[in-house]
């Protein structure tokens, strides 16, 4: 029987987090808008959503576990070290979900369970 993954979470996301999350977020907005978005994800409540559900609001493709990114994020599931939580925004003008933060982390938790319950912030 195959040794079942426990994935692991951070319980707040970390600083570089939301650096990250402006730096995508000002190629979308400008600096003013994107400075906005990132204040409110600071501000905003822990939430849990499923993985797929993710995907599925976003509209992105998954990427494959070949994807250097990806494979880093594996190995630190593998490995037990505590992932940290999407820094998730929601773009009403485009009916979807921004994913800010964590692209990489989302896709290499879906290779292992598309159900997987992720925690994320969302403004």
């Amino acid at each position: 029987m195959a040794k079942e993954i426990k994935i692991r979470w951070l319980g707040k996301p970390e600083d570089q987090d939301y650096t990250a999350a402006q730096s995508y977020l000002s190629l979308l907005y400008d600096e003013a808008t994107s400075a906005v978005h990132v204040g409110k994800l600071k501000r905003a409540p822990m939430f849990k959503f499923e993985a797929k559900d993710i995907f599925r609001a976003s509209g992105l493709s998954l990427l494959g576990v070949t994807n250097s990114h990806v494979k880093v994020d594996r190995k630190k599931i593998k490995s037990g070290k505590a992932l940290s939580p999407l820094l998730l925004i929601r773009d009403p003008g485009n009916g979807k979900v921004i994913i800010a933060d964590g692209y990489h982390r989302l896709c290499a938790v879906y290779s292992y369970d598309e159900n997987a319950v992720i925690p994320c912030k969302i403004a």
